[in-house]
């Protein structure tokens, strides 16, 4: 029985082969270099408009610009290789082999991370597949609706951590503002000591609410310090 690599081995071109005429003639019977050219130019446009929409849609602590490089190379790499895998079966059978050995060592924090390479891979196969077309409308559509659902979230209450460090004495004096001004929050943790206290509240707030700097207006408050909380809060 021949395995993949004893079939790819005997496939693979000698010495003479590559100084022929006839051999480069065959390799470009198979893919001319204007499928190359259309299949990467295909492929940078869809990863750069993935890359942008993650860019507009993310709603984390902190944009890590890497990531929307990598969703470029995936969606390039991808399409390069199934361009070249074609109907090749013992080319296929060796792939499948590499790739069975690669491990990803970094951990993917957001599953919604997980989606979008997963997006740029699918439109790496159908532009590899040289379905330009299909493409296309598949990574404009799913677009329009990644751009969709953010404008809704963003006119959502967005959830956050309030820490406060404040004299116990004005204790009341916050939880009036916290009740006046936020309609949504829990207290998480609240700790007092003899140089002053600290509170960290779980809420919801607009984009407009200045939740910071009416708590400085408070008398008995040092400092207070709004954090972004991508999980969403239970109330």
């Amino acid at each position: 029985m021949i395995t993949a690599a004893q079939a790819a081995a005997q496939n693979a071109p000698s010495k003479q082969d590559l100084v022929s005429s006839d051999f480069w003639t065959a390799q470009f019977a198979q893919f001319t270099p204007k499928d190359i050219v259309l299949v990467l130019l295909f492929s940078l446009l869809a990863s750069v408009i993935i890359s942008i929409v993650y860019k507009k849609t993310y709603r984390g602590v902190l944009y890590n610009p890497s990531f929307g490089v990598t969703l470029i190379l995936l969606t390039m790499i991808t399409s390069s290789v199934v361009m070249a895998i074609g109907s090749n079966v013992a080319l296929s059978m060796g792939m499948v082999g590499a790739l069975s050995i690669v491990r990803f060592r970094t951990a993917v924090k957001d599953p919604i991370d997980t989606a979008y390479m997963f997006w740029s891979i699918t439109m790496g196969i159908l532009i590899g597949t040289q379905y330009y077309l299909p493409a296309m409308v598949v990574v404009l559509g799913i677009s329009f609706v990644m751009l969709i659902i953010s404008f809704v979230r963003l006119r959502k209450n967005e959830s956050y951590l309030l820490v406060i460090h404040y004299d116990p004495a004005y204790s009341q004096e916050i939880d009036a503002e916290l009740i006046r001004s936020v309609k949504n929050f829990r207290v998480r943790s609240k700790t007092v000591t003899r140089a002053g206290a600290e509170m960290t509240v779980e809420l919801q707030l607009s984009g407009r609410s200045d939740i910071v700097g009416h708590m400085l207006d408070l008398d008995g408050v040092h400092d207070a310090t709004l954090v972004s909380c991508q999980n969403e809060a239970a109330f």
